[in-house]
């Protein structure tokens, strides 16, 4: 039965059934393949025939995983790396050269600005950051040399939100890669592709798996692109294991009903700290009084499950607000069922000057909510008593 529903996809697109018939996929934990013949075995080196060679090349577990990507997402291909750092790198290093320039968000996570400012400019590759919703910086930026347009939209931590129709226009106009890292708003909230984007990017480690068990990524898009890119992790080695593989594919069979209830406390907690006497600023997509919040509807299905905020007294009442926190877990990951709050400044984003910091919006008193999918009522009463008892 053929569907576009994204539910049904997330969970029926499976691989063939072996001559056990099992229900669920199983585990594919094998290095390499055999070969029925030697014949075979160079045709399948030379391209001649179809088939699994060797794990770092293809494995059952990991086609799964990425066909069903590609089905949620939109693509027409896809390749799977290691961590979401190694689809970031593995995108610049495959589709870009010496001589070649990227544009960027000035907002982007910070081992991304570090890839663009202290690896890239070895290769003599070189950027340019602009502010994330200055239509006139990113066509400014772009030279003869530019390759790329890459962007987070929503961004992490501050959520910003990037035009992605503008974005996508402006890439077709000048012949340009439009890349973006999709990994905050899952396919489930956000197809890029729909606005243009070549190549989607994706950390699994987050909303995908949505446990905080395992590490992937994901590269999705034009099937030129992916190509290059598949060509780039065969040979370097940045493949995305069996087992996690199989996780991950497990994973997207929930993600949608995650992903319901991840918006929907992070939209109360948005309420609730909206209202706060404490808290100097919001940022969430949604937030209403934001002036991205047209655009936000305009892209994304929800809100999204994360939410920042300021917190009044600086750095000293931030951390004593998150040691207060009984619930929340304190750690850099998010995208977990499990409610996290993170304090960028000192952790996730703290290899960024200050000047840098500043620029993004992540103030000394920034903190930034994975909201999680125990019951709102005790996600709202453990930030109130920490706002309460960090005063």
């Amino acid at each position: 039965m053929k569907t576009e529903n994204f539910e049904t996809q997330a969970i029926r697109a499976q691989t063939e059934k072996t001559a056990f018939k099992e229900h669920a996929t199983p585990l594919f934990l094998t290095s390499s393949f055999t070969f029925d013949t030697a014949q075979e075995g160079e045709a399948l080196f030379n391209g001649q025939a179809e088939g699994h060679i060797y794990s770092r090349f293809s494995n059952p577990n990991v086609d799964e995983f990425v066909n069903k990507m590609c089905l949620l997402e939109k693509t027409e291909s896809g390749v799977a790396t290691a961590t979401g750092m190694a689809a970031i790198f593995t995108c610049f290093a495959a589709l870009l050269k010496a001589g070649d320039h990227v544009v960027a968000s000035k907002a982007i996570f910070g081992n991304s600005l570090y890839i663009l400012q202290s690896i890239l400019p070895n290769y003599g590759i070189n950027h340019t950051l602009v502010e994330i919703d200055d239509k006139e910086a990113w066509q400014d930026a772009i030279t003869p040399q530019t390759k790329i347009l890459f962007v987070e939209s929503p961004s992490n931590p501050t959520l910003k939100i990037a035009d992605l129709s503008f974005l996508g226009n402006l890439a077709k106009e000048k012949n340009l890669i439009f890349c973006i890292d999709n990994c905050f708003a899952t396919p489930y909230l956000q197809q890029p592709v729909r606005f243009g984007a070549h190549v989607i990017i994706h950390s699994a480690t987050k909303y995908i798996d949505g446990q905080g068990r395992v590490l992937g990524g994901a590269i999705l898009g034009d099937k030129k692109y992916v190509d290059l890119c598949y060509d780039f992790i065969r040979r370097t080695g940045a493949s995305l294991s069996p087992f996690n593989a199989w996780v991950l594919s497990k994973s997207l069979e929930t993600l949608a009903i995650r992903m319901d209830r991840h918006c929907e406390n992070a939209e109360a907690l948005y309420q609730f700290l909206e209202q706060h006497s404490d808290i100097e600023k919001i940022f969430y997509p949604f937030d209403k009084n934001n002036l991205q919040y047209n655009l936000a509807k305009k892209q994304q299905k929800l809100g999204g499950g994360l939410v920042g905020c300021q917190v009044k007294g600086g750095k000293a009442r931030g951390t004593s607000f998150l040691n207060a926190l009984k619930l929340h877990s304190l750690t850099a990951n998010l995208g977990d069922t499990r409610s996290i709050a993170t304090h960028p400044a000192s952790t996730t984003h703290s290899k960024l000057s200050k000047e840098q910091q500043l620029e993004q919006g992540i103030t000394p008193g920034f903190i930034r909510f994975s909201v999680g999918l125990e019951h709102i009522d005790d996600i709202i009463a453990d930030v109130s008593q920490a706002l309460k008892n960090s005063k």
